[in-house]
């Protein structure tokens, strides 16, 4: 009987494992596509600005952290360019995004694993076990059988 257990572990370890993967997975293209939805944002700003100057007037741009004197009319068509660049990027990461939640969902269907709120953690340890509900974590992983 403690050899069937033992065996259970690493495949309960092993689903755990893999859950988290994803879920760091997850959270990563979340971060990404903020963090492009802002870049996004930024080059807009600067297009809206510099589009109503006249296209010989001076400015300025950083290329590699080396700030470089230019034109408007070159400057413009690089940055709308950008601008393009990155909606693609993160309309790809979007897609990505929702591939990898529909794949956290089936993994999470298909070893039933639900994840609860602390408090709803506590209640049912002291419902199961009539333990203190005061040292529950914060985020519980739970695997019903």
């Amino acid at each position: 009987m403690g050899d069937s257990s033992t065996s259970e572990l690493p495949n309960e370890q092993a689903v755990a494992a893999r859950w988290s993967a994803l879920r760091t997975e997850l959270n990563q293209l979340y971060s990404k596509i903020t963090e492009l939805d802002m870049e996004l944002s930024e080059h807009k700003l600067v297009i809206n600005a510099i589009e109503p100057l006249d296209p010989n007037r001076k400015c300025f741009r950083m290329i590699g952290g080396v700030l470089v004197e230019r034109t408007v009319g070159e400057v413009l068509p690089a940055v709308q360019r950008n601008k393009e660049g990155i909606q693609e990027v993160v309309s790809r990461l979007t897609e990505a995004l929702a591939k990898k939640k529909k794949e956290l969902a089936d993994f999470e269907a298909k070893y039933n694993i639900k994840v609860r709120r602390a408090d709803e953690v506590g209640s049912s340890k002291e419902e199961d076990r009539g333990r203190d509900s005061s040292s529950a974590a914060q985020g519980v992983l739970v695997a019903s059988s």
